[in-house]
């Protein structure tokens, strides 16, 4: 049960006037039991999509703003690939994902793991060239993380997800030097896939009540970037680290969300039951504040140093019981 003490927040009707009639919700495919790919609610042009006008809304307020104008439009940005070897050399999949993270981990990624693509990641209208994704997490500074919705917050958000656009485009010039494809994506803007499943796959943690990855080292202060690749690589087994039992019982994001957009149960989206994050609560104050992040940051296994205790005394908990 809900322990709130602050009153849910109301979006203000020039924010409520941006989005249309179209629910994001249902974009999304909240409620819907048969599997489906995901489709564009946001993050990709914004002449294609419903909320188009939200998402520019949210452009312009970073682009209003002297610390924030130009977050998303470093060299990174306009990197162009490497070319692709003309010979391809040789290794096993072990070694090559071995490799891999060691060439990853050297070039400013703190996370990696490989999945094998699952065409129900991929974006209606997008091509995913696998058939890998090498994920990779990028740690934020907490501290600064933690001050959202202040502006420190998202100037944070954009150095880690410039920082993963680097790491991404380093390591897929790395695997076309070796003779294979590659394409690197980093955020805000959606990729062809769905980096948050992906990331699952791979190893890299469990969702959250709060519809973000939980990392057994990191919590859940990081942001996703990833490769797609034709390179034959090992995929990474699933992490259980215990989030899940730790997450029905919490309610501290769900707490701090000012819009209450953070449910206590598990919903229905495409086919699969999982947490899920109201989009028609969530978006309208994320649109008023550069972004939010309040329930990453508000997430006790976020707190530096704290997630591989968590992690320990949630499995412990679970073989007592077993």
């Amino acid at each position: 049960m809900s322990n709130r003490k602050t009153p849910v927040w109301q979006p203000p009707p020039e924010i409520t006037a941006l989005f249309p009639e179209t629910s994001g919700n249902a974009v999304n495919g909240l409620g819907e039991r048969a599997p489906r790919p995901p489709r564009y609610v946001m993050w990709t042009r914004p002449d294609r999509i419903a909320h188009g006008r939200v998402q520019q809304h949210v452009n312009d307020s970073y682009e209003s703003h002297p610390r924030l104008t130009g977050a998303f439009s470093g060299p990174e940005r306009r990197a162009k690939p490497a070319p692709v070897a003309p010979e391809r050399r040789q290794d096993t999949p072990e070694g090559w994902t071995r490799r891999v993270k060691e060439f990853a981990r050297a070039h400013e990624a703190d996370l990696v793991g490989v999945a094998r693509i699952d065409p129900l990641w991929v974006f209606e209208g997008a091509k995913a060239h696998g058939p890998f994704v090498v994920v990779l997490g990028v740690a934020m500074e907490h501290a600064k993380l933690a001050k959202a919705p202040a502006v420190d917050s998202p100037e944070e958000v954009a150095r880690q997800y410039n920082r993963g656009t680097r790491a991404a485009k380093a390591l897929a010039d790395f695997i076309r030097g070796q003779g294979y494809e590659a394409e690197g994506h980093g955020g805000p803007g959606a990729g062809p896939l769905q980096l948050v499943p992906a990331a699952i796959a791979a190893g890299l943690g469990q969702l959250g009540k709060h519809g973000s990855i939980i990392n057994r080292q990191l919590g859940s202060s990081f942001r996703l970037a990833g490769v797609l690749t034709d390179l034959p690589l090992a995929p990474d087994p699933f992490d259980d680290i215990g989030a899940e039992e730790f997450c029905a019982s919490c309610q501290v994001c769900a707490n701090a969300c000012p819009p209450a957009a953070i449910g206590d149960a598990k919903q229905w989206v495409r086919g699969a039951e999982k947490w899920y994050v109201d989009f028609d609560k969530c978006m309208p104050y994320f649109a008023s504040t550069w972004g939010c992040g309040i329930c990453i940051a508000a997430c006790p296994w976020s707190k530096p140093g704290t997630a591989p205790r968590l992690a320990e005394k949630m499995l412990k908990r679970r073989g007592a019981k077993a």
